[in-house]
């Protein structure tokens, strides 16, 4: 699942006004945006197998510090928690929090049995990714409705406000058509670089944000 996360990030604007969408988006795709580099040290690892599932090509072997249940939980209560000390909004840490966990919910609706209960532990998963008839329009709805959520909360304050947010909700759109439609990645570096890019989009939504004020 790629943009099914940051539609739950633009939704959780409703729950909490106060973070920024920069710091919505970031918490629902943590630990995507810690898994490459996990990658590029060999601490997790993922294999390129055409034909894994109908829908991607990536076998993942490996990845109990970012994609077990039990790591998730863990890295959900060090970001609300560190964004807790930093902004003393208990109520947005919370949701913040919940948003680092959701991304393994949403995960088990669509991998095969390969997230991990805790490191080493059971596998499990849905395995959506083998029907898309019934992931494709799932995960385009959650988009769909997480950006009319956030645009129902926020105004734009001049046109850097609007015309930045729908760059990104276009560009986040075509990222995932490219995934589906593109030919596989080479092997696993390559995958892990390119999937760092992923990181630009955070900035981006903290410049969007600057440009948007929450309706009253």
């Amino acid at each position: 699942m790629f943009i099914g996360h940051f539609g739950l990030g633009m939704a959780a604007r409703r729950a909490a006004p106060r973070p920024s969408l920069g710091t919505l988006l970031l918490a629902a795709q943590f630990v995507d945006l810690l898994w490459p580099t996990m990658l590029l040290l060999g601490l997790e690892q993922v294999a390129i197998e055409p034909g894994a599932t109908r829908m991607t090509p990536l076998h993942f072997v490996a990845y109990p510090y970012t994609h077990s249940l039990l790591a998730v939980v863990g890295w959900g209560f060090l970001f609300g928690a560190v964004y807790a000390w930093m902004r003393r909004d208990r109520r947005g840490a919370v949701v913040l929090g919940l948003l680092v966990v959701s991304h393994w919910v949403l995960d088990l609706l669509v991998h095969r049995p390969d997230l991990p209960l805790y490191p080493g532990g059971p596998r499990v998963g849905l395995g959506l990714w083998n029907l898309p008839a019934v992931a494709l329009p799932l995960e385009l709805l959650l988009y769909v409705a997480g950006v009319w959520l956030y645009v129902a909360a926020t105004r734009a304050r001049d046109r850097t406000g609007r015309w930045a947010f729908w760059g990104l909700v276009v560009l986040l759109l075509l990222v995932h058509l490219s995934n589906l439609a593109g030919p596989p990645p080479s092997d696993p570096v390559t995958l892990a670089w390119f999937a760092q890019l992923q990181w630009l989009f955070i900035p981006w939504a903290y410049w969007i944000d600057a440009h948007r004020d929450n309706r009253p």
